[in-house]
């Protein structure tokens, strides 16, 4: 039993470290509410352009906002 809980102990650790190593080389994904066209439809089917992401079609990672948060945590501390 502990064998199996330490495995998935392992795998969410390698998981966490290869998106935050994804993360920290591109910080830039597609938004998540337009799928990156820079647009969606609306109710009455006209286009709109996506207030998410300013109709850039991109959005900082939620994993770089963790890593420029924990950056600007430590430099305050240390000042």
């Amino acid at each position: 039993m502990t064998t199996i809980v330490l495995l998935a102990s392992l795998i969410a650790l390698g998981y966490t470290a290869c998106y935050l190593a994804v993360c920290a080389a591109s910080p830039w994904g597609r938004c998540r509410r337009c799928h990156g066209r820079r647009y969606h439809r609306t109710v009455i089917g006209t286009r709109r352009d996506c207030r998410r992401c300013d109709g850039t079609g991109i959005q900082v990672r939620l994993g770089r906002r963790l890593i420029n948060y924990i950056r600007a945590e430590y430099r305050a501390g240390h000042q």
